[in-house]
């Protein structure tokens, strides 16, 4: 579904992506991991259109996105901090998405309803708490039913209750054989949503794998632990390494 060939990318004198290689295949949850500074960023922005690569070619569904745009129109994007008008309320800014997708198809609003957003409609956002804040980003994520998901630390601020939700929401879009990727700090979140693992460090690729393969090579039955077995192994490489590993 996305193809990631050779990329490559600086920021002056910083290597950001280094000869990158992926592929995203639909009816996958992929966990894009690593510390702060490794490249996810650049890679997930790279793929929205949003950094444009030195080097290097990505395809959706086959068809290479350079000089594209309306291939975003099926990718859903939750950053992990949403900025919008301070002066817009809710309900202002869900209509004003609306118009510009100016679409017909029928509106996923499943999380609208869980996160009881109607009642908040005529809350400015400058009002709004963080967690607030990061349900409205996914709820506009999955607003318009993608095919795929973009998901950056997407129950950061959120309430267990909440969070919970989210996570439903998200298997229920895998089992209907949609692509999404998430990038997380905290792996032990994971555990019930993610079929691969990438592992990204100072911007390249140390490893792509199916999580049940990655549990079966380190004997663990949880993906926290499994992430810990292999950090061990490759510790000379990762002593930099700062990632939040919660059983």
């Amino acid at each position: 579904m996305i193809n990631v060939k050779n990329i490559e990318k600086k920021f002056g004198k910083q290597h950001v992506l280094k000869n990158i290689n992926l592929t995203f295949d639909k009816g996958e949850c992929i966990a894009l991991i690593g510390p702060n500074g490794c490249g996810k960023t650049t890679l997930i922005k790279s793929i929205l259109g949003m950094v444009l690569p030195d080097s290097g070619e990505i395809e959706f569904n086959g068809k290479s996105v350079i000089g594209e745009h309306l291939y975003r129109e099926n990718i859903g994007y939750m950053p992990q901090i949403g900025r919008y008008p301070d002066h817009m309320t809710i309900g202002q800014i869900i209509d004003m998405i609306k118009k510009i997708r100016n679409t017909n198809q029928t509106l996923d609003e499943d999380l609208l309803h869980a996160f009881e957003i109607e009642k908040m409609f005529d809350k400015p956002m400058r009002t709004l708490s963080g967690g607030t804040t990061q349900k409205i980003s996914a709820v506009l994520a999955f607003l318009f039913n993608p095919d795929v998901l973009i998901l950056d630390e997407p129950t950061a601020g959120l309430d267990p209750l909440a969070s919970e939700i989210l996570k439903e929401k998200i298997i229920k879009e895998k089992q209907k054989g949609k692509l999404i990727l998430i990038t997380s700090h905290l792996l032990s979140e994971l555990d019930d949503l993610i079929t691969e693992i990438i592992f990204m460090q100072e911007g390249e690729v140390h490893f792509h794998k199916k999580v049940a393969d990655l549990k079966k090579e380190t004997n663990e039955d949880k993906i926290s632990k499994a992430i810990a077995s292999i950090l061990k192994q490759k510790q000379p490489e990762t002593r930099n390494l700062k990632l939040k590993i919660v059983s």
